[in-house]
């Protein structure tokens, strides 16, 4: 254990699978967190020791600099959904990996990995997706060999993208098709995304280069609707809506994003304005990107993973088989 890599975001969904994966590597791990109470669970993933956990508010430079210190490898996961008031999209994505990136090339640490998200551009209408990409770009401007990791949606327990979609479905007598819910995405397993930040992290054959991770399957979100419905035994029917009248939808979920900065019992929006530009366009690996098979990884279907975590949704729990189609 005589490398120590410094984790931001580690707390997170993503975070505590990319700090098992690399405590089982024998890296030393240093948990850069804004509440360092959220992440003391983390501690027990590895050895006696092995996992540190250090507060960070990674829109200061003081805070970066301190977590950096004495580490020779850096993964940054920090990443929002949604803006809310005094944390931006722009301070969050690209402030922070600019001054991670700058900090690490003063401090000579090469050993990079950067998780952004399929469809990071900078000339991106979504906000998103935009400041992700010039993330990306300053990172790489900063330590030319730095690997960037852009992952398609990520399921797995607790995700953020099949386990709303559930709750949505129970909440909900129709669910509603966006533009005819035609937007193809290619989940994710959240494990095989932190196989590929170990798998690449340190890692000179790697250096440099850009991976888009996806699932081994591409699903238009109207299929993604229907298999939940049919995993959690509510089916609904899909109404369509026009983007522009999910925009206007998204002005509320803006407008509860904010709120629920200055009242954190506020539950999180749904959909936001930002969210429906990204679901104007398709979410799956690029035909000529690298991706997991190139480093190794065979991909994880989303049946086999998911059925485990959703069975909570259905009426009857766990023993409630869902009939095959």
């Amino acid at each position: 254990m005589a490398n120590m890599v410094t984790v931001f975001g580690g707390s997170g969904f993503l975070g505590k699978q990319v700090v098992r994966a690399l405590a089982k590597q024998g890296w030393r791990v240093r948990v850069a967190v804004r509440k360092p109470t959220f992440a003391y669970d983390l501690k027990p993933l590895g050895d006696v020791g092995q996992i540190q956990v250090i507060r960070c508010d990674v829109r200061k430079e003081a805070d970066i600099a301190r977590a950096l210190e004495g580490a020779s490898a850096c993964v940054n996961l920090v990443g929002i959904l949604y803006q809310t008031a005094g944390v931006s999209f722009d301070a969050v994505h690209r402030q922070a990996s600019a001054l991670m990136a700058d900090i690490c090339k003063a401090k000579g640490i090469r050993n990079f990995v950067q998780v952004s998200a399929i469809g990071a551009n900078p000339d991106a209408a979504s906000k998103y997706a935009s400041t992700k990409g010039k993330a990306e770009a300053a990172v790489k401007a900063a330590i030319p060999s730095a690997v960037i990791l852009r992952p398609s949606i990520m399921f797995g327990a607790q995700d953020g993208f099949f386990t709303s979609l559930a709750g949505q479905i129970k909440m909900f007598p129709v669910m509603p098709a966006i533009g005819g819910a035609n937007t193809k995405f290619q989940p994710v397993y959240v494990n095989d995304v932190a196989s590929a930040v170990a798998r690449t992290l340190g890692k000179t054959e790697y250096y440099g280069q850009t991976f888009e991770l996806g699932g081994p399957e591409v699903f238009a979100f109207k299929d993604l609707i229907k298999y939940v419905g049919h995993e959690i035994m509510t089916p609904r029917p899909l109404v369509w809506m026009p983007f522009i009248a999910a925009r206007a939808i998204g002005v509320i979920g803006d407008i509860q994003a904010w709120a629920k900065a200055i009242v954190p019992v506020i539950a999180a929006p749904i959909l936001t304005t930002d969210q429906v530009l990204l679901l104007a366009n398709d979410n799956v690996v690029a035909s000529d990107a690298k991706g997991l098979k190139d480093l190794g990884i065979s991909a994880t279907a989303v049946e086999s993973i998911v059925p485990t975590y959703l069975w909570r949704f259905r009426k009857n729990g766990q023993f409630a088989v869902p009939v095959q189609a």
